[in-house]
């Protein structure tokens, strides 16, 4: 069989497949068939060895054997035993490699029969062939396909691709906003605005493009574009949010509360025994830093973000409706091929597929909620280690340590486990079997998406909604595996935690797995695939190589679901907890300046060719991407209800502050515990760490003192800053969700101009007929029995 498809060339030729037509080529074949045009040289240019046809694509396959050495492929198992019988066999041969050899000969030819079957096949359809088989490069072999004009014109009038005629439409173009936008698009080729647009009709016989990709890898880099467009305003306010923050920490009430030591207030234990009693002033600085992150204009920022989300739906919906236009879409019908020829599965015959499947989701997910627990532990046990050593240095920063290493390891897995949930998800949906090649492609990206949705997003669920939360209180903390004391957060929360996950998450998945990963590993496949070929040899290769055996060293196209899928990671990390992260849309517009000219490079030189693939729109992406931006708007409803302490700030300024303002909040969150009432076993082994005895110690939370009528039972404070903590939820879903909804409603899918040129475009067509037939008959009138056809855009203005 065929191994790959090498399509012919990156960078100098023109590749056509069922949907493209070329007319450079199809021009020149016709020209050169007339005796106008010189044949040309084949080593030069990508052609058969006549040098009139084009090349049009490459199969290549392995040769196991040289060509003097194999056998004929009709009658192959026959003469191979024919010969093994002629042939005297050596007196002392090896039973074990006799027989190792007949299998692999069996092998060959039976992947010779099957590629002559497929030529076979090609050669009924009109294609013509031309076979290379180990010339220069040992053990490879090449099948040259040219199409003719007439079999293109054939499927292109079966595709009812459309012609342009000489009709014209001038399109409005935004210049401010092109040339605003013009420093982020890749300087990849000749950049120009197209403002004319030809009216066009279903293909008979004239069609001509260019030469190009397809339109399924044209919309990625349209959408990529968009995207990295729209992420300039979100930058921006983020950043003012980020530097607000910077302003007023001078002025933050509850942090200068926290780093003023005149207050003495003497913390518990943040473990068991090996930690002692410390001092609220140490928090200092994790206090000022959490100001930057969490204050007043966070909420504004997470209202903006998802208004944004909605004006970047809609913004894309109209470029893509724009794009259907200029590439003549609009009536564009995806035909789905079924892969079920002659066996038809039922329900019942996909039931053990379907309950593998599912049994499989939910075990990997399980799986990445045990490797999150794991590094919990990791957290718990090396804050246990680090506070029992004995040297100095350790015990300093103990905190910060632990958040980096453990947001590292985080990183660590996720880069691996991604790799193994992406190979078990195209295992699950072979396994499947998906009736066409769409439902393949969705059922494919739907289980991708699932694994590395939660395999990147649950250590981040678990920093902002479960940790601190299940742990207990003092003399009653809830224990895991015997002995670990569930982790609590700073005084301050967890949202610095958080944005230090969310921040070594984003920039090492960026840097690491998409930049570095799409630079490094081509070039080291590549690199590999060269020294195949003996050093000697390899300067003289280059020099006398053809066009398509150069480009059998590139790296094979595997399709634009990687692409999607890291930019659709992205997307959740700029939208799902940018309540916590205000400068994650910077970093991904800094990111995507990068990765769109990177993507750019790799296609056009890294890569081979993809068959150009005919598509209207991004399919299930836009569909996930909808949903993302739904389930944004509930989660920053929740981290800053209940992550942030944005409300219990709120309820204490109205409802508890003497004067109305937030002095004394931090002490009015603390709440106190008796030390006499530790568990046994439990107490600090130091207790006079600090040069005094402790009596009485405080943890953040809002429970009754032990002096009350109910020791460390919640409190009235608990219960009401829950109720104004659900009271925000519901309010800010509903009013956000509105107001989103109320952007979709008042921006139309479809622009203006556009609906407005398809309807002037409808009665152009009409007209351009009627004027046709109106000419038919008036030369059926005087006689003229020639008449003449509909006539298309000349090729030299294609």
């Amino acid at each position: 069989m065929f191994l790959c498809v090498l399509v012919q060339t990156n960078n100098h030729s023109t590749q056509t497949n069922r949907a493209t037509l070329k007319s450079p080529q199809s021009h020149s074949l016709r020209k050169a068939q007339q005796g106008n045009e010189r044949p040309k040289d084949p080593k030069l240019w990508p052609y058969f060895q006549d040098g009139l046809r084009r090349i049009d694509y490459v199969l290549t396959y392995h040769v196991q054997k040289p060509q003097s050495t194999r056998k004929q492929s009709a009658k192959s198992c026959l003469c191979f035993k024919f010969r093994r019988e002629r042939s005297s066999p050596p007196v002392h041969e090896d039973p074990e490699l006799a027989a190792q050899e007949q299998r692999l000969d069996y092998h060959e030819d039976d992947q010779r029969l099957r590629r002559e079957e497929f030529e076979e096949n090609l050669r009924e359809m009109g294609l013509e062939m031309e076979r290379e088989e180990g010339n220069k490069i040992p053990g490879v072999g090449f099948l040259k396909i040219h199409a003719p004009w007439e079999v293109l014109c054939r499927e292109a009038e079966f595709m009812k691709l459309k012609m342009p005629t000489f009709k014209v439409f001038v399109l409005k173009v935004n210049m401010f906003v092109q040339k605003v936008t013009a420093t982020l698009q890749p300087k990849v080729g000749e950049n120009r605005v197209e403002n004319e647009k030809y009216l066009s009709y279903p293909f008979s016989r004239e069609k001509q493009h260019l030469k190009y990709f397809g339109e399924k890898v044209g919309l990625y880099f349209a959408w990529l574009g968009v995207y990295t467009q729209m992420l300039i305003p979100a930058a921006i306010v983020g950043v003012i949010v980020f530097l607000y923050g910077c302003v007023t920490v001078e002025d933050n009430i509850p942090s200068m509360e926290v780093c003023d030591e005149r207050n003495n207030i003497t913390m518990c234990p943040i473990c068991d025994r090996v930690c002692s009693y410390w001092k609220l002033v140490t928090a200092c600085g994790t206090a000022r830093a959490s100001h930057l992150f969490d204050n007043a204009a966070t909420v504004f920022f997470a209202i903006f973000m998802a208004l944004w989300a909605t004006m970047f739906m809609e913004h894309w919906k109209r470029r893509q409706m724009r794009l259907n236009y200029i590439w003549d879409l609009t009536s564009f019908e995806d035909a789905e091929v079924s892969h079920e020829e002659n066996v038809k599965l039922t329900c019942r015959d996909r039931m053990p597929a379907y309950m593998t499947i599912i049994v499989m989701m939910v075990f990997l997910i399980c799986v990445t909620l045990a490797i999150v627990f794991g590094v919990v532990l990791y957290r718990v046990s090396i804050m246990t280690a680090l506070h029992m050593s004995s040297t100095p240095s350790f015990r300093t920063n103990i905190r910060a340590t632990v958040k980096t290493t453990a947001a590292i390891i985080n990183l660590i897995i996720i880069i691996i486990m991604d790799e193994v949930y992406g190979a078990i998800a195209r295992w699950l949906t072979i396994m499947e079997v998906p009736k066409t090649d769409k439902s393949f492609e969705e059922r494919l990206i739907f289980k991708t998406f699932i694994l590395k949705f939660a395999n990147a997003f649950t250590p981040i669920v678990y920093l902002a909604f479960f940790r601190g939360r299940i742990i207990g209180r003092p003399g009653k903390y809830i224990y895991v595996m015997g002995s670990y004391r569930m982790e609590e957060c700073a005084h301050a929360g967890c949202l610095m935690e958080l944005c230090i996950q969310l921040c070594i998450t984003m920039l090492g998945k960026q840097l690491i797995q998409n930049n570095l990963f799409e630079i490094g590993v081509p070039k080291l496949k590549k690199m590999l695939r060269q020294r195949k070929i003996d050093k000697k040899h390899q300067e003289e290769l280059d020099k006398t190589l053809h066009r398509h055996e150069k480009d059998h060293f590139l790296g094979p196209f595997v399709g634009l679901n990687p692409e999607y899928m890291e930019m659709i990671i992205q997307f959740g990390m700029v939208t799902l907890f940018v309540a916590s992260f205000p400068l994650a849309p910077l970093f991904a517009l800094l990111n995507n300046i990068i990765e769109i000219r990177l993507d750019a490079k790799k296609f056009v030189t890294e890569l081979r060719r993809p068959i150009a693939v005919r598509a209207k729109d991004i399919g299930i992406w836009y569909t996930l991407l909808r949903g993302l931006s739904k389930v944004a708007v509930i989660v920053n409803a929740f981290v800053i209800s209940f992550t942030s302490d944005f409300i219990p700030r709120l309820v204490y300024q109205y409802m508890y502050s003497p004067d109305g303002t937030l002095h004394g909040f931090v002490n009015h969150t603390l709440s106190y515990f008796n030390v006499s009432h530790f568990q046994p076993g439990t107490e600090p082994t130091e207790s006079m760490h600090l040069g005094y005895k402790v009596e009485v110690c405080r943890y953040k939370d809002y429970r009754d003192p032990p002096w009350s009528d109910t020791p460390y039972e919640f409190s009235r404070q608990f219960w009401a800053i829950l109720a104004a903590r659900l009271a925000f939820v519901i309010v800010f879903q509903n009013v956000v969700m509105l107001m989103s909804d109320f952007v979709d409603w008042l921006i139309p899918d479809i622009p203006k101009d556009i609906s407005i040129q398809i309807h002037n475009e409808r009665n152009l067509i009409v007209e351009l007929f009627m004027k046709q037939e109106q000419g038919k008959k008036y030369r059926n009138t005087i006689g003229d029995p020639s008449p003449q056809p509909l006539r298309s855009r000349p090729s030299s203005q294609a």
